[in-house]
């Protein structure tokens, strides 16, 4: 970072700072700030610089910088393009992740900035072209593609543009029309959908009849006959015929290449996170997409060179220019590269800690050149502990032990008491804000759990759930990673030594070890850690004096004596929880209060006489991570992955399965659509999942793993998503529930029509049209009839 320049380019300063989006165009080889009016608008004839700044839960700044090549663009102005980006990198403490996009190729992840899509426009700034949205009003053809990021390309309005496997969108300036091929994907005109709704919005100042035109149906409908009158009458449309849009690179076994010196090295060794050095460039190259790694003590004027040498590599091999590169910085590796190695151990090192180190740096710099660096060094910002969303109260808790093939009920004054030795069931059955009954079901596997009673315990909390009709979400949950949610169903829930199932008593005694199962008159030590009701651990610990604490508060049962230790450093909350859990385990005992450096010598003698104990705190690094929605599919029996950027509910196709990864929990969504076979094999799914994640996201293979069905979502899954409870009551594929919400019917309305629908064609979406604000509805019944539905009033 010698060269002043590079760090000084004036369009750059003062920018990553905030969370959002910054764009640039390349205008006379120099990056200008487009005028947020212009976001979304890109330009066939011209390159730009998109900066996206997010700010994790920690309070860390995340950066993506991309930057998008039009199709007419010059050599000269993409080459400019990659070099700003790399000098934009710079000024920003060089830990961005840095992508290449090139029209029509681009990233889900870029996308996702622009939704529903980006349309570019013919012309750019060299060639004088004026502004489409100056001219006046041209009929245009569009076609649609992609489930979640949709990508919205402009073909030549012709009959010959058409094909039966594609969704196509036909602007006109009286009406919208949407043309679904007969071979097209009911998930690909749902999206679609979001496009006509975009273009009415943008185009025709909201207000704007739509027409959905089915292939081969109903072609004396007046909608469909005025659609096949603009393409000078109906006729029969051809096949589809191959272009480059359909040429799908497939993804390779991954090569790695060192650069050096603008020379690429094949290193054939098996890829392992060691051998990435940190002075060195590397190019991964899995045939569909090519990474560059970036050490992060690399100079500028290397990763340039390396950039140079990729794009040289993509000639050579004879890839298409449309390869999409994205290069990534030593310890902000995404996800997709870090899934290519074996595996990718945690680094001890946290980003944040990598992030203020990038931010002095420049900081310090920038201040030699007299610039403002007002902001830059902002430091990460402290985690609120908010109380996380919790079930109901005022439900009815039900909880039964393992006890070989059966299941023994709990009596009320015992919920809460959980033994390490055993297995449990507990469901709770609540009604949620609009009065639905909704349940809460999970099975609780003990530390010292014998594996007959966990593979029982899955079998009868399935049936279980299978019985229930699958409404309840289903948990399984280690001891030691009970989530908030439930803890707080127990006031107190207390983890005690031992077991009380058959299975875990005959192991103990086979392997002739102590058996230690709490006795409500023998000798115990209890520790209270928590502070609050979804939050407090209360767990029983070796009697013995090196197990307290000055940070936590403690109980001691000797036979029917009962002592609260509070230790110097414990919390007032951690006090009053203490109470409560002395009074839970011994109803109506007198409770003896002794503040550390106050014991008697009966408290001592009690755990085997005093001896030094801890008075710090425990550290806990926990990682904090945001959420991730993931589709995923198995090839050769190995999970892959895809991420969702910026998810929203939209993104929870009926047809589909979804994890949802919040790091301390994971979550297998199933769709209404999803086969009855393939619901079953949630938790199989979610496993293997959480193999992938222990092995390249670090999260504990503990975790709590839960399967959730489309329309029973509970609370603190729903918190992840800006959440619409109407749209549970809507019925039918993703099409037809899309439908539903963009054409503003009435759900139980809707729910008729697409009852009788699904009566007679299922798979098929209805046809409706919008016209003098009304819908109507007309549907095939055989061959040769039509049901027409009277109009029914908008909403």
């Amino acid at each position: 970072m010698s060269n002043a320049k590079v760090v000084l380019e004036p369009a750059f300063q003062g920018v990553g700072h905030k969370p959002g989006t910054e764009i640039w165009r390349i205008e006379d080889f120099k990056p200008v700030p487009l005028p947020k009016s212009d976001y979304g608008k890109f330009y066939c004839g011209d390159s730009y610089i998109v900066l996206q700044t997010t700010c994790n839960k920690g309070g860390a700044y995340l950066l993506d910088i991309h930057f998008w090549i039009g199709k007419d663009s010059s050599q000269d102005e993409a080459g400019t393009a990659a070099i700003k980006t790399i000098e934009l990198d710079t000024m920003l403490g060089g830990r961005a992740v840095q992508h290449r996009e090139p029209q029509g190729y681009e990233s889900d992840k870029f996308l996702s900035y622009f939704k529903p899509c980006i349309i570019p426009m013919e012309g750019g700034f060299a060639s004088g072209f004026k502004k489409p949205e100056e001219e006046k009003f041209e009929t245009r053809l569009y076609i649609c593609k992609g489930k979640r990021a949709i990508r919205v390309k402009e073909v030549p309005f012709s009959r010959s543009s058409l094909n039966h496997d594609d969704v196509f969108i036909l602007d006109t300036e009286k009406k919208i029309y949407q043309f679904n091929g007969a071979n097209s994907n009911i998930q690909e005109r749902a999206k679609a959908l979001e496009v006509i709704q975009h273009l009415k919005e943008k185009y025709h100042d909201g207000v704007c009849n739509v027409a959905i035109v089915d292939d081969g149906k109903l072609q004396a409908e007046s909608d469909s006959g005025e659609f096949w009158v603009l393409f000078g009458g109906f006729a029969p449309i051809g096949k589809k015929a191959v272009s480059d849009d359909d040429v799908v690179l497939e993804t390779t076994a991954p090569k790695l290449y060192s650069i050096n010196n603008g020379q690429l090295k094949l290193e054939d060794i098996v890829l392992t996170k060691s051998i990435l050095e940190n002075t060195k460039c590397f190019l991964l190259d899995c045939g569909a997409e090519l990474f560059v790694w970036v050490g992060r003590v690399t100079q500028v004027e290397d990763r340039k060179t390396a950039s140079a040498a990729v794009e040289k590599f993509i000639i050579k091999e004879n890839r298409p220019k449309t390869t999409r590169i994205t290069q990534v910085i030593q310890g902000y590796e995404n996800h997709t590269f870090k899934s290519k190695f074996e595996s990718w151990p945690a680094s001890s090192t946290a980003g944040n800690s990598n992030t203020e180190e990038g931010r002095i740096k420049v900081t310090a710099l920038l201040k030699q050149k007299g610039v403002d660096v007002k902001g830059i060094s902002k430091s990460s910002a402290p985690v609120n502990d908010e109380v996380p969303p919790l079930l109901d109260g005022g439900g009815k808790l039900e909880v039964w032990c393992i006890n070989g093939s059966a299941k023994t009920a709990l009596p009320k004054e015992e919920l809460g008491k959980f033994y390490s030795g055993d297995c449990y069931i507990v469901l709770y059955t609540y009604h949620s804000g609009d009065k639905k009954e909704e349940f809460y079901l999970t099975y609780w596997i003990g530390k010292h759990s014998v594996r007959e009673d966990q593979e029982m315990v899955f079998q009868i909390a399935n049936t279980l759930w299978n019985s229930m009709k699958g409404r309840p979400v289903l948990g399984r949950i280690y001891q030691g990673k009970e989530p908030p949610q439930f803890v707080a169903l127990f006031q107190p829930m207390v983890i005690l030594k031992g077991g009380i199932s058959s299975g875990y008593k005959k192991f103990v005694e086979e392997k002739g070890q102590k058996d230690e199962t709490y006795c409500a008159d023998g000798i115990a030590l209890i520790r209270v850690s928590g502070t609050s009701v979804h939050n407090n651990k209360t767990l029983q610990v070796d009697a013995v004096s090196t197990s307290l604490s000055s940070t936590d508060c403690f109980i001691l049962q000797s036979k029917n004596v009962m002592f609260t230790w509070i230790g110097n450093s414990s919390s007032y909350e951690q006090q009053q929880w203490a109470g409560k859990v002395a009074e839970f385990l011994k109803p109506g005992v007198a409770v003896k209060h002794c503040k550390e450096g106050t014991e008697s010598s009966t408290f001592w003698s009690a755990i085997g006489g005093k001896q030094n104990y801890t008075s710090k705190n425990v550290s806990t690094d926990v990682a904090i991570r945001e959420p991730h929605l993931y589709t995923f599919s198995l090839r050769n029996g190995k999970l892959e992955v895809t991420e969702v950027f910026n998810f929203s509910q939209d993104d929870l196709l009926t047809e589909d399965t979804m994890i949802l990864d919040t790091h301390s929990e994971v979550f297998v969504w199933m769709g209404q659509g999803v086969e009855t076979k393939e619901k079953q094999k949630a938790f199989e799914i979610g496993e293997k999942y959480v193999e992938h994640a222990v092995a390249f996201e670090g999260i504990s293979p503990d975790v709590p793993l839960y399967k959730v069905i489309e329309g029973n979502e509970p609370c603190f899954f729903r918190t992840y998503f800006s959440w619409d409870s109407t749209r549970s009551v809507i019925h039918g594929n993703s099409f037809e529930k899309k439908l539903s919400v963009l054409f503003g019917m009435r759900s139980e309305v809707m729910a008729d029509i697409l009852s009788v629908h699904q009566q007679w064609l299922p798979c098929p979406p209805p046809l409706i049209h919008r016209q003098n604000h009304r819908h109507s509805l007309i549907q095939a019944k055989g061959p040769n009839e039509l049901l027409l539905l009277p109009h029914c009033p908008m909403f």
